[in-house]
């Protein structure tokens, strides 16, 4: 054959292999693409060149097809299937991803497309690197049965091997029903795009069937509902490019892999910046409210904190930041939600937050202004033994390095809980205005003066002496100091200062739990 038939032979496959590529990349074709723009929506490629660093983007398995021939099915193929999956770079860091694409076939699983997002899951396991899973599907495609069911059951078993190995954060920018939102719900953090993210297990029509209730994709399980009602979100943002400029953020505070450490940061900010707005953040009366946010954002580099959970369980604040560089999961109540109590949703919420922090290795600084354990038939039939123990559990199984700082109000059962020296915190500083005690200095008063009380001439006056009295000698933090169980009380001012030293000085820090296949956390 001659050089001038070679070449063009060459020329007519690449040409093909062209052909087919292009293919791949118009997903479910023209009016399918235009169709979902005015819904407001990307398509599964635009929303991937806005998460990842330019030009990164390297796609796997642009050409496969699905394989059933049921329901006309053989005669609509897409190159691609309904995902786009591959890997690329975000900030130059390593990450997986797969983007379900809507306009084919709805974004449904087929067989294919579970065996695309599990060849990406594996990768992310094997290379030590984040998966990033953006959906936009219908659930499982009814046309092809059990083999849709099975690339579920696929995916959800890796979900579980990769949880705590690495980091996998899902972004729902369209309906996610069925199946297909346990995927999610195993994966470290939740986006939802504010009005079209919607997650549920049965639609709206369902619902209405069954139950007689009518109510709206949005109503039943919008971004609003699961990131301030369920706490199923973990972020609500507006707008898809918004959202996904957010999961670029929160990349930059968490490691790759669990045998990393999280990404340092040159700080700008100073490590020995006194912080003098805190010398009058808390209120002299102790049963006024104030925004630990005030305390938080003082103290970490530059103000700057990324809020994980903003609109659920407000009494409790957790997220990340950095202190001179380094990055730190923050735990703090807040006492200007239902005065920082524990109660059923932040138990959960800052159970779950440790555990991230404990298995990918972010040392955990908590903030503490707690009255107790919310009570109320509502919290103990909504079961606050088992899911206060939960926090109780997180903190108690950490090794990470745990700075604790007591603001104010640290009572009972609330003091163990919260990062106490005794569920194995490293370093333990309190403020003047620490109250540490079994209970507030007004239930004392009235239980152990309480005959007393009873036979003053004047009860009431009586009462507020012997609470008074009460606070002077037991409700500060200086006999906990002085067993040791604080390490030391600091000036407000120093905060900063005192928790970026012990943060150094732990971080070398090993420690190490019994050998064991794994707890049994209370669920």
């Amino acid at each position: 054959m001659a050089i001038e038939e070679k070449s063009t032979a060459a020329e007519d496959r690449i040409g093909e292999l062209e052909g087919l590529k292009a293919l791949s990349r118009q997903g479910g074709g023209p009016e399918r693409i235009e169709a979902q723009h005015k819904r407001g929506k990307l398509t599964a490629r635009e929303r991937l060149d806005i998460l990842l660093d330019e030009g990164t983007f390297e796609e796997m398995d642009a050409l496969a097809t699905h394989r059933s021939t049921e329901f006309g099915l053989d005669k609509q193929k897409y190159y691609g299937d309904a995902v786009v999956i591959g890997f690329g770079k975000i900030d130059g860091r390593l990450v997986y991803v797969f983007s379900q694409d809507f306009t084919v076939f709805g974004g449904s699983l087929s067989e294919v497309a579970g065996e695309k997002i599990c060849k990406v899951m594996d990768l992310a396991m094997k290379n030590g690197a984040p998966l990033i899973g953006i959906n936009d599907g219908g659930g499982a495609r009814i046309q092809e049965g059990v083999v849709s069911l099975k690339g579920y059951g696929e995916i959800f078993t890796r979900n579980v091997l990769a949880s705590g190995v690495v980091p996998q954060i899902s972004v729902v920018m369209g309906p996610s029903a069925g199946g297909a939102v346990y995927s999610p719900a195993i994966t470290d953090f939740i986006f939802m795009k504010q009005g079209s993210g919607q997650m549920y297990i049965t639609g709206p029509d369902v619902v209405r069937a069954v139950t007689q209730e009518d109510v709206t994709h949005e109503e039943l399980g919008g971004a609003q509902v699961h990131s301030t009602r369920t706490g199923v979100a973990h972020f609500a943002v507006e707008g898809e490019e918004d959202t996904l400029q957010e999961v670029r953020r929160l990349l930059s505070f968490i490691p790759p892999n669990n045998m990393e450490d999280p990404p340092y940061l040159e700080p700008a900010d100073v490590p020995d910046r006194l912080c003098d707005e805190l010398t009058g953040v808390v209120p002299p009366d102790p049963s006024k409210p104030y925004d630990v946010h005030l305390v938080i954002e003082s103290i970490l580099d530059d103000g700057d904190f990324m809020e994980v959970h903003h609109g659920w369980a407000r009494n409790i604040t957790v997220g990340f930041g950095r202190m001179n560089g380094r990055v730190v999961g923050v735990v703090a109540n807040n006492p200007a939600h239902l005065a920082g109590v524990l109660d059923v949703d932040c138990s959960r919420k800052g159970a779950r937050f440790v555990r991230f922090c404990d298995a990918f290795n972010v040392p955990i600084v908590t903030l503490v202004d707690v009255p107790g354990y919310m009570p109320g038939t509502g919290q103990e039939h909504g079961g606050i033994i088992v899911h206060g123990a939960k926090l109780l559990y997180a903190y108690a199984e950490a090794t990470v390095p745990k700075v604790t700082v007591i603001l104010r109000k640290d009572y009972g059962g609330a003091y163990l809980v919260m990062g106490s020296k005794h569920l194995r915190a490293d370093v333990n500083y309190a403020w003047p205005s620490a109250e540490i005690a079994v209970t507030g200095p007004d239930a004392a008063a009235n239980i152990i003066f309480r005959r007393e009380i009873e036979a003053a001439q004047d009860p009431e006056a009586r009462r507020k002496e012997l609470i008074e009295e009460y606070r002077r000698n037991f409700a500060n933090p200086y006999i906990a100091a002085s067993r040791g169980f604080i390490d030391d009380v600091i000036d407000p001012r120093d905060t900063r200062i005192k928790v970026t030293r012990a943060l150094e000085m732990l971080q070398n820090k090993t420690d190490t739990n019994p050998p064991k296949k794994h707890g049994n956390i209370p669920l």
